[in-house]
């Protein structure tokens, strides 16, 4: 199986859309396999081409932190599971994914689009966009 997960530092990103690099990591009897990381650097905030990119990668599941809803949406089209509020590191997590220990949290940030781009102000809750709560 491959997850798709986006990555900073060899950490679960907290915020999908901002992603510069995702891990694709491939797990065989729930241990890690294989891992390589693709740049996202052009694509971010991309919805449509950051799922094309992970679709075109074979991934079967997208785990992540927060997550807006138009990327949710684009992921969800190309037929990916998509798996919220995971945070650490990526080894643990994909391994955590294959043994049926993560449950997606529903961590989706309400954003405000305009015109001229994304603004992005402070989340309200414990639930936002990721990040809250997450201890390292």
């Amino acid at each position: 199986m491959k997850i798709a997960i986006p990555v900073e530092n060899g950490q679960v990103n907290q915020h999908f859309g901002r992603s510069r690099e995702f891990a694709i990591v491939e797990v065989e009897n729930q241990k890690v396999s294989g891992r390589k990381v693709v740049s996202a650097e052009t694509l971010q905030h991309n919805h449509e081409g950051l799922a094309d990119l992970l679709y075109r990668e074979s991934v079967e599941a997208v785990v992540l932190g927060g997550i807006g809803p138009y990327a949710l949406q684009a992921l969800e089209q190309k037929g990916l599971k998509v798996i919220t509020g995971a945070c650490g590191d990526i080894v643990s997590i994909a391994e955590q994914y294959s043994r049926g220990e993560l449950v997606s949290q529903n961590t989706v940030c309400g954003h405000h689009h305009h015109e001229h781009g994304h603004q992005h102000g402070h989340h309200s809750g414990g639930g936002g966009c990721g990040g809250h709560g997450c201890s390292h």
